[in-house]
């Protein structure tokens, strides 16, 4: 994740709680939030791409294909 994204989400989320933010600041802070939540679901879901579950009977399943077998 760039850490220019993370600074301007910290300084858009400070000055809205000190002085408030402008229409089009409001329009960014929404924009860079759904870009950063976007990376974050990313990461998240490779990660869930190495877990691994064991199941009952001792073998060991991929989560997303246990996840699969539950619904």
């Amino acid at each position: 994740m760039e850490n220019k994204l993370l600074q301007r989400i910290n300084e858009l989320a400070k000055k809205k709680k000190t002085v408030g933010l402008t229409a089009d600041e409001l329009a960014e802070q929404k924009k860079l939030y759904k870009i950063y939540l976007g990376e974050i679901r990313t990461q998240f879901d490779k990660t869930l791409d190495n877990v691994s579950v064991k199941d009952k009977d001792g073998t060991v399943v991929p989560f997303k294909e246990m996840y699969k077998k539950k619904k």
